[in-house]
């Protein structure tokens, strides 16, 4: 349960107020997890951190049922009159709603992980900002940013990047399909995207370091493409430790060696940026403060 700290009342969130009232509304967090456009993980999530904020079990649920508890009941009516005063107040000042466009790179990362509920959950609450996604590997998104191809970028830090700014840290690991078993004095067989890459040449380096021979079994610039490679059993694949794919798991903890940290960071060619591009790190950095609210690292 959240403790109060230095005497201060903890605060609401308003979308964990807004997934509450969905998941009431239905009395089903699969129901709720449709209309909302979230994962069903993402609605528990919600779920489950606001009753640790409140301290109190808002829901009770099992395999066959969910209910309203009593503190939950009287929650609802607090929870709709908030989130009609936060609309109330952007209708208030809807001409200082930020507006434009922006072009937004993202790691190849992040595509079938967090990207998806971020987006969604930006569109319904920025819906006159016109977000133009790009997906693609680090080196080239930092390339595209200085070429002025794009405004904001989300992704590992590369040693070429300059101002940049932390969204989080996180632990390289070796990852694979989970019967994936590697024989001793084989060649490791290595899933990367093409060059240049980050986890590429951090892969190569330690195992070269190690003094282990490897073989690429696939090279692909689709996260994607990688993914079904991996879970195919061909090989195993360098990737973030908090990002890893569906159905992949960490394998060789043993066998092979450790690949270190790596940081994301969001990037902007300067320190001043329009108002739209702001909404857009203020997302970012909110999603991943949600995602490990107890420290800045994933570990």
């Amino acid at each position: 349960m959240a403790t109060k700290r230095d005497n201060q009342s903890p605060s609401l969130d308003l979308s964990q107020l807004r997934t509450f009232l969905t998941v009431a509304d239905h009395l089903s967090f699969s129901a709720a997890a449709r209309r909302l456009g979230l994962s069903q993980s993402a609605v528990s999530q919600h779920v489950r951190r606001l009753e640790r904020t409140m301290e109190v079990a808002l829901l009770s649920r099992d395999t066959h049922r969910v209910a309203l508890t009593a503190e939950g009941e009287a929650l609802i009516a607090i929870a709709r009159s908030m989130l009609e005063l936060n609309e109330d107040a952007f209708r208030s000042i809807g001409a200082a709603v930020p507006r434009g466009r922006v072009r937004f790179g993202v790691s190849e990362d992040f595509a079938l992980s967090r990207l998806p509920d971020l987006l969604r959950r930006f569109r319904l609450s920025h819906p006159a900002i016109d977000l133009e996604l790009t997906v693609g590997l680090s080196v080239h998104l930092h390339r595209q940013l200085r070429a002025r191809e794009l405004d904001l970028v989300l992704a590992k830090r590369s040693a070429d990047v300059g101002r940049a700014r932390l969204v989080f840290d996180d632990r390289l690991v070796w990852v694979g399909a989970p019967n994936l078993r590697l024989e001793r004095g084989r060649a490791v067989p290595l899933i990367t995207y093409p060059p240049p890459s980050v986890t590429r040449e951090r892969a190569m380096q330690a195992l070269e370091h190690s003094s282990r021979s490897y073989h690429l079994a696939c090279t692909s610039g689709s996260l994607s493409g990688l993914r079904a490679a991996a879970l195919a059993g061909l090989g195993v694949l360098p990737f973030s430790r908090s990002l890893i794919p569906e159905g992949l798991v960490e394998v060789g903890r043993r066998d092979l060696p450790r690949l270190g940290d790596t940081e994301f960071v969001l990037v902007t060619r300067r320190a001043t940026v329009p108002a739209a591009t702001q909404a857009v790190i203020d997302a970012v950095l909110a999603d991943h403060r949600e995602l490990y609210p107890a420290t800045s690292s994933p570990h």
